[in-house]
């Protein structure tokens, strides 16, 4: 081969090359545009739509955790808001998030506590607190209970449940008795939930012979169902999708960068759960069912949430 012959192979090697690393180029050029698109609509979301600030929670502090992988308090509230009606807490999860070693904590509150109201004084149902003052008063409630800071809180309307189960794609519970609840028949063992089953599922109460302590138990395990799907990558793909139903049914004092760093420090956290549920007597009180939380059980709580992290 000649000389001359040999440097236009050179060349139509070359020109193959820039074409191959312009095609590439393109492709993560695309891609950056589109996860740019997706990351300014997300934050748009979560910081005009989700974002509810709350005075009871001293966000600097949490900030300043945050940044030193300190364990996190997060209260979830599943409120029954409906038409004409503020609603009540009937779900209240104080939930840990340990991320040095890799474990997350659930603590159930039932609804029927007898709670005194932070800042307003009556002594009744743990869940009035939010009809009562909404989610500030419901946070501040909790922290006076159980003696513990919160760090965020969120809170969900579970008549849109259904729709952030959807929006994920479904998802996987471990369900620990057979049971039927309206139009659905729930098999005992590992089952997969749409959304509207997922609402039956955590909505059964009168027909477990837990009662409302095993209707936690279903939240629990539907929630954690919800964290585990979104924490897939294959989210992305339906995060405009599940931001939209997140807007319309949740409320939070996160902003966007606070989801941000939760999410850069904290994901490993989900690896091992535990769970716990508060309990205590029962008795009806002029016509109102409370149940009485003896000292000692507060007292435990208070140190599995405290010292939650301490011990590795």
């Amino acid at each position: 081969m000649s000389r001359s012959e040999r440097k236009r192979v050179k060349r139509r090697k070359r020109r193959r090359w820039k074409f191959l690393l312009f095609a590439i180029a393109l492709v993560l050029l695309a891609g950056g545009v589109y996860f740019y698109m997706i990351f300014q609509d997300v934050r748009t979301t979560v910081n005009q739509d989700l974002h509810e600030s709350v005075t009871s929670i001293n966000t600097e502090e949490t900030k300043e955790k945050v940044e030193n992988k300190e364990p996190l308090n997060i209260l979830l509230l599943g409120v029954d808001e409906r038409e004409n009606d503020v609603g009540r807490s009937d779900t209240m999860i104080v939930m840990t998030l340990d991320p040095n070693n890799n474990q997350m904590q659930m603590v159930s509150i039932p609804r029927d506590t007898r709670v005194e109201i932070a800042g307003d004084g009556r002594v009744t149902r743990i869940n009035h607190a939010y009809a009562y003052g909404g989610s500030d008063m419901a946070v501040d409630t909790v922290e006076n209970f159980l003696d513990i800071d919160l760090d965020y809180y969120i809170r969900v309307n579970m008549e849109g449940l259904s729709q952030v189960v959807d929006a994920v794609g479904g998802v996987t519970v471990q369900n620990d008795m057979a049971f039927t609840s309206g139009n659905f028949t729930f098999k005992e063992g590992e089952i997969e939930l749409d959304g509207d089953e997922a609402l039956g599922f955590v909505r059964m109460r009168k027909n477990d012979p837990n009662g409302d302590l095993g209707r936690n138990e279903r939240q629990r395990e539907v929630i954690q169902g919800i964290i585990s799907k979104g924490a897939r990558l294959d989210a992305v793909n339906k995060i405009g999708n599940i931001m939209d139903v997140l807007g319309d049914n949740v409320s939070t004092n996160m902003q966007f960068d606070d989801m941000r760093r939760l999410v850069t420090n904290y994901r490993s956290a989900r690896k091992n759960t535990s769970t716990y549920q508060m309990s205590g007597d029962g008795q009806m009180v002029n016509g109102m069912y409370l149940i009485f939380m003896p000292e000692q059980e507060i007292q435990e709580t208070h140190d599995k949430i405290v010292d939650f992290g301490s011990k590795s």
